[in-house]
């Protein structure tokens, strides 16, 4: 996927102002025009112009997408970072059902995530605005519940119109058992409301940080685990980590690279709670010593007959 550079489709320098980029698109917006421009391409610049200026109008929007730009680097494909928007607060819902679509993958991969799960309250109504951030939490915080204390960057406008980042802290209690994409709800911490109404919510979606060992599906948890050929072939109880603490795993005989051995109710905490599951990664040792290289050939001799890419050459006749 490649990297949009939104302030090059507008034609506006990084440092612009919020009105020069207003002035920018209104211009480019006349001249590609579908129903008025005779420009060959006009109705594909106009929906570029469109989408550029959908994100770099928006403050809130353009201080994310600029937070992404500072660390890609050029000539490269482009993937968000993990957990790149986190931190940012947003005010209100920006899409419905499909509304994103309508923009670039690019687009999709940094913003599409703006209206699913919000649940905001447009303003004006009895209560203040709803805003919304993700936030990035370690996965223990989820197996075992926490306090912690987070930081959102809230985007604003200075006197001449540059975006400046104003950040809050707040104190935020993680729920036992949360899952990916869940929300905490947080009232009264949204946007302020008229004339003494209470204040909006603020929603906060949650994602976890990448494991060095475990990964997380829903409320399933797995983990590659290593065995000795000698353990795979001959079983052995091993000691395994889990987010909770080491437990021990009884590997059977003759197991398989790529087998899953399930921890039942090991993954993450609820009702009922997930599963843990070991998938079996057979790592040989190298033959750096003449009794471990005699074991090897020793081995071959046992074994004449074995050909572990016997299905691959089945396949391919």
């Amino acid at each position: 996927m490649e990297f949009k550079d939104y302030y090059a489709t507008l034609g506006v320098e990084r440092n612009a102002t919020q009105d020069d980029i207003k002035h920018a698109y209104r211009k480019l917006a006349r001249k590609y025009h579908p129903d008025v421009s005779k420009e060959a391409n006009a109705e594909e610049r106009f929906k570029e112009v469109g989408e550029a200026y959908k994100v770099l109008g928006d403050p809130e929007k353009r201080a994310a997408y600029d937070d992404v730009g500072q660390r890609f680097r050029g000539g490269q494909e482009f993937h968000p970072p993990p957990g790149w928007g986190s931190g940012f607060e947003f005010s209100g819902r920006d899409f419905g059902p499909g509304e994103a679509e309508q923009f670039s993958e690019f687009f999709q991969s940094l913003f599409g995530h703006l209206g699913r799960g919000a649940r905001g309250r447009a303003q004006g109504g009895r209560h203040g605005e709803d805003h919304h951030a993700r936030v990035v939490i370690d996965l223990v915080d989820a197996y075992r519940g926490a306090q912690r204390t987070i930081s959102l960057r809230v985007p604003a406008l200075d006197a001449e119109g540059h975006i400046v980042l104003q950040e809050r802290q707040l104190d935020v209690a993680i729920p036992k058992g949360i899952r990916e994409g869940q929300h905490l709800r947080l009232a009264g911490q949204g946007g302020a409301a008229d004339g003494g109404a209470p204040a909006g919510d603020l929603y906060l979606e949650i994602a976890f940080r990448p494991h060095p060992y475990f990964r997380v599906d829903g409320a399933d948890i797995y983990l590659d685990l290593p065995l000795a050929p000698w353990e795979a072939a001959l079983g052995a109880t091993v000691t395994v980590p889990t987010p909770d603490g080491h437990v021990q795993l009884t590997v059977p005989t003759a197991s398989a690279s790529g087998r899953r051995l399930r921890l039942r109710g090991k993954g993450l905490p609820g009702n009922p709670p997930g599963n843990m599951y070991a998938v079996l990664r057979i790592a040989a040792p190298a033959p750096d010593t003449a009794a471990a290289k005699e074991a090897y050939e020793a081995l071959a001799r046992a074994y004449p007959n074995f050909n572990p890419r016997q299905t691959l050459e089945r396949t391919s006749q």
